[in-house]
């Protein structure tokens, strides 16, 4: 079954910085701030929301189809997806612009500065929902405004289900927006930062927004997360990763399994503890797909870390 994923493409730069903001922001200047700082140690990743539940969808075994638009410096990723076979059909490449791009500079205690341009997401309403055929369920995950707007709507149209994943999104949309998405969608999905930001912009208590959706998932990141589905709240528990490497792209892979086991009809514990296991495998590498477990791996940590078996 196809699973239409829209939302961002894009690179991310991730710089090191061998020493401490503190020492070089001083706070009685924060207003004339000019700083520079040496990153002797530079990384280039394939991201983007869209990009990563892709690529994980992928390792499970799953058929997504990414919906994103690009700039004129897609190509190496172009490659790479043309390489695990995952379709680009409704990829749109944007003349003149950059695909989404992320520089991200991190000192020794783990603080980020990080700047983001959007690039080709600001044209992502240029996709349509309806051009992409047999697709069984979707996600609008964090993209331009006016797309994430406009395909939310057109899963509602074309009948098809589909998660809201606002992430990093939600800033670009006021109480009643968040609440028009809440009623489209068929799943929503947050972190624990996000479901206080979500209760705060909206007036609604977690509850109150899992009575209106078929299912309310709340990560908690080393705790696990929370399900709120058939009147329930369904705890899960995250399994020991193999290391605490770099927490990029977790939450996308958390959503892949999720949509992998709703899919397939899974019950909330077994399709929890899937997502929960593929965060925990991300977790253990850098980038947001630079981990490669086969099918036979995740199914047999599956097992090892929860006691019963599942087959992908």
């Amino acid at each position: 079954m196809k699973t239409l994923i829209c939302g961002s493409m894009a690179y991310d730069t991730i710089m090191v910085f061998k020493d401490q903001f503190k020492k070089h922001i001083l706070p009685e200047q924060i207003h004339i701030l000019n700083v520079a700082f040496l990153v002797p140690e530079m990384r280039r990743e394939y991201g983007g929301c869209a990009g990563n539940i892709a690529y994980n969808l992928h390792l499970l075994g799953g058929k997504p189809l990414i919906m994103a638009t690009v700039g004129d410096d897609f190509g190496p990723y172009a490659k790479r997806l043309e390489k695990l076979n995952i379709p680009q059909t409704h990829i749109r490449h944007v003349p003149d612009s950059f695909t989404g791009q992320a520089f991200i500079t991190t000192d020794l205690d783990d603080n980020q500065i990080t700047a983001f341009h959007p690039g080709a997401m600001g044209y992502s309403e240029q996709n349509k929902v309806a051009e992409a055929s047999g697709v069984k369920l979707g996600i609008v995950s964090p993209d331009g405004r006016d797309g994430m707007i406009e395909h939310a709507e057109q899963f509602v149209a074309a009948d098809i289900p589909f998660v809201f994943d606002p992430g990093q999104g939600m800033p670009m949309f006021s109480g009643p927006d968040l609440l028009r998405f809440i009623d489209q969608a068929t799943y929503v999905t947050v972190n624990d930062y996000e479901a206080k930001l979500l209760q705060d912009k909206t007036g609604k208590t977690l509850a109150e927004i899992a009575e209106s959706v078929t299912a309310l998932i709340v990560t908690l990141g080393a705790d696990g997360s929370l399900i709120y589905a058939d009147g329930k709240e369904i705890a899960i528990p995250t399994p020991k990763p193999a290391a605490v490497v770099d927490p990029t792209g977790c939450g996308d892979a958390y959503r892949a399994g999720l949509m992998y086991g709703i899919q397939r009809g899974w019950d909330w514990e077994t399709t929890g503890r899937l997502a929960s296991l593929m965060g925990s495998i991300k977790i253990a590498s850098r980038g947001g797909q630079n981990h490669a477990p086969s099918k036979d791996d995740i199914m047999a940590q599956f097992e090892h870390h929860f006691g019963y078996a599942v087959k992908l």
